[in-house]
């Protein structure tokens, strides 16, 4: 039995949210540990789209541009009937409030391969491949400490002998099947809904009849979703019956009917070399979500905490979210000493959120899939009609990402008059910085900031430096306006932004001073201290 110094961070699982988690840990400055059974990126694509909130995450890593040339924006989602019809189309903007397209779609086992090589260029992170978690184990000594060390037995590639290591934190980011949430007593809540789905990739040079967006086709004997990934990817997905298979003598022939409204194929699968595909699975669509996300310093993030259907392309987001959430607020009770509640806000944040966008994709699903009654029938009806309402397609878009509600952390005022600002995302324009064209973020670094539209007063800059910031003035920014709009819209001459972008507290208009300090300022007082960071060998 081998062990290790103890650790601040250990992350169990390196897909997408484990790596994204290290890297903002990183920036931050606190050293972490990935623990990952697998030596490399799992080969087969799953996740195929992010909106531009998580290419403002991206951003904040570092990734973006990286991103930016294996991505392709996409145009939204149209729901078709049963003879491809259009029922609504939600548009995605091609620059969104988070400064990036809408809607991106892209390459799993790329986007992997690009977050795993900036954690190779951090001094901060590091990944032990070939590693499996076998148990976590908290309270080891009794003493019912809830911020106590966190021991995480694993054993290597080919070995019985298990190690240890002791972390401050242990983030569960291993999937549906979590060993982390069982070791923390979660169970799932049923959200109720579960279907069995085959998923094809595909790679072809053959013209294929798409609008560059992606498509769901609505009919309960077939529903099923079509989208173009990549500049000759392309993913189908169909509900099939118990008895239907693609594979087998009969298995072409039935893959090409499927596919036929989007491409023409060749009777025969050898004439049809340009026509490749590149992966067939079964996957089992379910809507859950954990009923704790927390125990201690042992957190859940991404699939280990809630499941969606990918109707409206938000689970590898949703993941992506928790870690952002999570991750500031997690630096700074271990580096700066700040109140161990400031963590309790990250399930009552991100659960919420997460519930909400589950029940929207199951909406979604159930318009696609919803039984052949005639109830069904109305049901599809209804969302049709419904969405020819001026504007309702774009309040969806936008209800995938709600206002925070209102907590320690999202200061929210009665609305008077214009929009409530506390608990919503910060815009992101292009403004000018030391000469140079930049993307806000750049600007404003990796810590809170408060932007103003009026001259600082004294406890705009006393705040600011609190918190380890400078105060902003808005026109300083070269942003043509678009920042003081913002601010105008929302009635308030400032705004404390938390280094996640969410606006965490105003200064309405003409009042002078923000007014809400008391409540979250006993969460993250700065009471500086070093973090213990020993050598991890």
């Amino acid at each position: 039995m081998k062990a290790v110094s103890r650790i601040p961070v250990v992350i169990i699982g390196a897909g997408p949210v484990g790596v994204m988690a290290a890297l903002l840990l990183a920036r931050h400055g606190v050293r972490s540990v990935v623990l990952e059974r697998h030596r490399d990126v799992y080969p087969q694509p799953r996740a195929v789209v992010v909106d531009d909130e998580i290419r403002r995450i991206l951003q904040s890593v570092g990734v973006h541009e990286e991103f930016a040339a294996l991505a392709r924006p996409a145009r939204g989602l149209r729901l078709l009937d049963a003879r491809r019809r259009m029922i609504t189309e939600f548009p995605r903007s091609l620059h969104g409030h988070h400064g990036f397209p809408q809607t991106s779609m892209f390459d799993q086992p790329e986007l992997e391969r690009l977050l795993r090589d900036a954690l190779a260029r951090r001094p901060e992170c590091e990944l032990w491949g070939g590693a499996e978690v076998v148990s976590v184990t908290q309270d080891t000594d009794g003493s019912n400490d809830p911020t106590g060390p966190v021991r995480v037995t694993f054993r290597r590639d080919g070995s019985d002998e298990v190690e240890h290591v002791w972390a401050d934190a242990v983030l569960g980011c291993d999937g549906a099947g979590s060993l982390t949430r069982d070791a923390i007593g979660t169970l799932w809540e049923d959200l109720h809904f579960e279907e069995s789905w085959r998923v094809i990739d595909v790679r072809t040079s053959r013209p294929v009849r798409t609008w560059e967006g992606a498509e769901q086709i609505c009919c309960p004997n077939r529903p099923g979703t079509f989208m173009r990934v990549g500049e000759d990817r392309y993913r189908w997905e169909f509900r099939l019956a118990e008895d239907e298979h693609l594979d087998g003598p009969d298995g072409w022939a039935r893959l090409r009917e499927l596919v036929a409204p989007w491409v023409d194929l060749p009777p025969d699968v050898s004439a049809a070399d340009d026509f490749e595909v590149i992966r067939q699975a079964q996957y089992t669509f379910r809507a859950r979500l954990a009923d704790r996300w927390r125990r201690g310093r042992v957190f859940l993030l991404g699939d280990a905490a809630h499941l969606t259907p990918p109707f409206v392309g938000q689970g590898l987001c949703a993941g992506l979210r928790d870690a952002h959430n999570l991750t500031w607020k997690l630096a700074r009770v271990l580096q700066q000493g700040a109140h161990e509640g400031l963590l309790d806000t990250y399930e009552r944040e991100r659960k919420p959120h997460a519930r909400h966008v589950i029940r929207v994709a199951v909406a979604v699903g159930w318009a696609m899939t919803g039984g052949q009654d005639r109830g069904a029938a109305l049901r599809r009806a209804v969302v049709g009609t419904v969405c020819r309402i001026p504007g309702v397609t774009a309040a969806v878009s936008r209800d995938l990402s709600p206002a925070l509600t209102a907590g320690p952390l999202v200061r929210r005022r009665p609305r008077l008059t214009g929009r409530v600002l506390a608990g919503t995302f910060c815009p992101q324009p292009w403004v000018r910085h030391d000469g140079r064209r930049v993307r806000l973020d750049d600007v404003l670094g990796n810590s809170f900031a408060v932007l103003t539209a009026v001259p600082p007063t004294a406890q705009m800059t006393g705040v600011a430096t609190a918190l380890g910031a400078q105060p902003i003035h808005v026109d300083d920014l070269g942003d043509e306006g678009n920042l003081a709009a913002w601010l105008a819209r929302g009635r308030s001459d400032a705004v404390l932004l938390r280094p996640d972008r969410v606006v965490m507290d105003t200064v309405p208009a003409g009042t002078g001073d923000f007014t809400d300090a008391a409540a979250w300022a006993p969460l993250l007082h700065t009471a500086r201290r070093t973090a213990d960071v020993r050598p991890v060998s």
